[in-house]
């Protein structure tokens, strides 16, 4: 049963190891949590639909908590409080193409709000529905899962838009397929979210991002149903995929994809390398991407995340091994770590591992094997659970994340840490602030910043707090160089920053092609444009 108010699964758990604790204990301090909500309290608040009848529209109180939030931080408080405050008067599960445009054209005869709903992992408030005077109706793709068809001779495998990323790898492994793009949401997130937020996966050095995938298929709008036909490539004017990728639901419903997949690889490996500093790790990291090695991913920690991730592990024993062997080694205290996918056919992946070995070794590199890289394989897509733990902990956790140029990446990460790390001193709380490079280019790479914090001494106080952390660093980033999302889409959180990066004429056109499509405002209001719910245009 997927739980209510926080991630995944409920027979799922990722438990904070007791020497995870005491290092909590240590940077941020002793925590209390907060009470919880109760299912019936929260039911007891969602007010009486104001949709009529309609054989695809669902109004129940249940289904209408379990669609009003994703998992933002602010969503998890919302959620854990009880606090909730806007529900959608209804949720739709349609099953065909034609089922979502009879959706979208009875939302526009009737005035209706419509909110796309993937798998509701949305941590920038996409899928939240905004106080108005409309009707707000969500329409849930969780029907649409089938793979419909897989062109085996061009590669391209058709999708309904609600599959999740099981879903997907289960149908094209049976006809020994994938699509190799695996966010940590992998577990919930779903193909059309991936296309509407321009999502990345883990291993997108082999299989590229969702951009790279995307080959076509249907939109609904409300001006009618948009066609993207699948082309290997085209100067035939503007990339009409590049509009409906990123669009987050403002100009319609993704209602098919059509992706582009490879033949499973016959063989993957991870390893892990730690480094005895950062500036060896990250040129050591330059040079295998900029030499185009052919890795499946890279990841690269620094010395903080290092730290804190081998707290977390449990095992103190083996970890304490680790350590004096890296020691040994030269890898000691700031020492880094970077995780590595090499994948393909057992020659490919024998000469990639060489290379990796050889570019990494003037820079200091200690090689430890398999061993670390397969747990952390085994738990990759686990590390959403974490929050759960924590907040029992009486921590909280969350992410920021972009991407900058090379030439950029210090002064923009440090720049990041530091903020967070002193965000909340006037309030003599400590948050503990790391990062790693998790996606990587020839010309720059992403940056995902985690930090904690302790609760407040309410809700209220908690929220404010994140609030303050958020919304400085969020500044510091577009001031400086970064874009306000490389991964997680822009949602309702990150359009107030939207505008530095695109500039006042690419805003106008991004409005302008909104309103073409969705002369009444009608879809997903104050997602990626500042718009107020219900209002026909950008205010």
């Amino acid at each position: 049963m997927r739980r209510w108010n926080g991630w995944g699964d409920e027979a799922n758990r990722m438990d904070l190891p007791d020497s995870g604790t005491d290092f909590l204990n240590e940077v941020v301090g002793p925590a209390t949590p907060l009470k919880d909500a109760s299912w019936d309290e929260v039911l007891a608040t969602v007010p009486e639909s104001r949709l009529e009848d309609h054989p695809l529209i669902e109004r129940s109180k249940e289904q209408r908590v379990r669609h009003a939030r994703g998992q933002s931080l602010p969503d998890w408080l919302a959620m854990r409080s009880g606090n909730i405050g806007v529900f959608p008067d209804g949720v739709a599960f349609p099953e065909t193409k034609d089922q979502i445009a009879e959706l979208v054209r009875y939302c526009v005869d009737h005035d209706i709000v419509l909110i796309p709903y993937g798998g509701g992992t949305s941590v920038a408030g996409h899928i939240n529905p905004l106080a108005s005077d409309r009707p707000v109706l969500t329409l849930s793709l969780a029907r649409m899962v089938r793979m419909t068809d897989l062109d085996t001779e061009s590669q391209i495998a058709t999708f309904g838009p609600g599959a999740p990323g099981p879903v997907v790898e289960s149908q094209l492994r049976a006809k020994g397929y994938t699509l190799g793009h695996y966010p940590q949401s992998f577990e919930l997130s779903t193909l059309g979210g991936w296309v509407a937020s321009r999502s990345s996966g883990q291993q997108s050095l082999r299989y590229g991002r969702i951009e790279q995938m995307f080959a076509g298929g249907s939109v609904e709008t409300p001006e009618g149903r948009l066609e993207l036909p699948t082309l290997p490539a085209s100067s035939a004017g503007p990339d009409l995929r590049e509009w409906v990728m990123g669009s987050e639901g403002r100009i319609g419903v993704i209602s098919e994809v059509k992706v582009r997949v490879t033949p499973q690889a016959e063989q993957e490996d991870f390893y892990v390398i730690f480094f005895p500093s950062w500036e060896k790790a990250k040129a050591a990291a330059q040079k295998l991407v900029q030499g185009k090695i052919q890795l499946s991913m890279l990841r690269l920690s620094n010395a903080i995340e290092t730290v804190t991730q081998l707290a977390l592990a449990g095992h103190p024993g083996q970890i304490r091994l680790l350590e004096k062997y890296l020691a040994w080694r030269g890898a000691s205290e700031g020492k880094c770590m970077m995780t590595l996918g090499v994948t393909g056919s057992p020659i490919q992946c024998r000469a990639a591992h060489t290379l990796m070995k050889r570019t990494v070794k003037p820079y200091g590199g200690v090689y430890t094997g398999t061993f670390l890289g397969k747990r952390w394989a085994e738990k990759r897509f686990m590390m959403p659970y974490l929050r759960e733990a924590l907040w029992e902990k009486g921590y909280v956790v969350d992410t920021l994340e972009t991407a900058t140029d090379w030439s950029n990446v210090d002064f923009l990460l440090n720049t990041i840490e530091d903020n967070l790390r002193q965000g909340l001193q006037n309030e003599q709380e400590k948050v503990h602030v790391f990062t790693h490079l998790s996606h990587f280019y020839g010309q720059g790479s992403s940056i995902y910043t985690t930090y904690v914090f302790r609760t407040g001494d309410d809700y209220a106080d908690t929220l404010q707090r994140w609030e303050k952390l958020k919304t400085s660093t969020s500044e510091l980033i577009v001031k400086h160089g970064g874009t306000i999302s490389h991964q997680h889409g822009v949602g309702k959180d990150h359009a107030p920053y939207l505008p530095v990066e695109k500039g006042e004429l690419g805003m106008q056109m991004i409005r302008n092609m909104c309103q073409q499509l969705d002369q009444k405002g009608l879809m997903n209001p104050g997602t990626l444009l500042t718009d107020a719910a219900g209002a026909g245009d950008d205010k």
